[in-house]
């Protein structure tokens, strides 16, 4: 096994909690919540402006495309920041100690361009990364290759060297099949002892 030059790590529950179903079963319940997503395309809004499209204005469309829930599409955007919680702390502590014994730390997300700004400026341990490669920055989407081949380009190292880790089993596929070191996220604990097994100094 190759050692590791840099961790590659998603933010979107790896990171920062993102579960929109559970924000909107607070606000609305869950059997009318389950109606919304059922009616509603959010996960596909979302995409859209993952890959690039703008925030306000994507959202806003989709609210004149559906004005029976138009009060509820509006929340993504006023309430987005809410949505993106809590921080994953003991995650955010093993980034920070990769750094502090210089292994190289980047982030890959699929990330609007417009909200991971809006990010940044809530959570100040984005701007921790070496590199950031934001989906809505780049117009492109994990699992697709292309985005996983401008990591390698930008920065150069080895795809054995690479270690990703991702809540997304599709996303954690084709990072394998590139030859990437791989950990596919369930919890913190389970995440510091793969470090371990490959040699990274992690806080206990």
């Amino acid at each position: 096994m190759s050692r590791v030059e840099a961790v590659v790590f998603d933010i979107g529950n790896v990171l920062l909690g993102w579960q929109p179903q559970a924000f909107y079963d607070q606000l609305i319940g869950p059997e009318r919540r389950s109606v919304l997503f059922a009616e509603v395309d959010l996960h596909g809004m979302n995409l859209r402006i993952d890959r690039g499209a703008p925030f306000r204005a994507t959202i806003m469309a989709m609210r004149d495309a559906h004005p029976d829930w138009a009060v509820e599409i509006e929340i993504w955007h006023d309430r987005w920041i809410e949505m993106l919680a809590p921080v994953i702390s003991e995650n955010v502590a093993l980034l920070r100690s990769l750094r502090a014994n210089g292994i190289s730390v980047f982030a890959l997300s699929n990330f609007g361009a417009e909200t991971f700004e809006m990010a940044r400026g809530h959570y100040k341990f984005l701007d921790e990364f070496e590199h950031r490669f934001i989906s809505g920055q780049l117009g492109v989407l994990k699992p697709e290759p292309a985005i996983y081949e401008i990591v390698e380009t930008t920065t150069g190292i080895d795809p054995s060297a690479l270690f990703f880790i991702d809540d997304n089993a599709d996303n954690i596929a084709m990072a394998s099949s590139r030859g990437w070191q791989t950990h596919h996220f369930l919890d913190p604990q389970q995440l510091r002892t793969g470090m371990r097994t490959l040699g990274l100094k992690v806080p206990e």
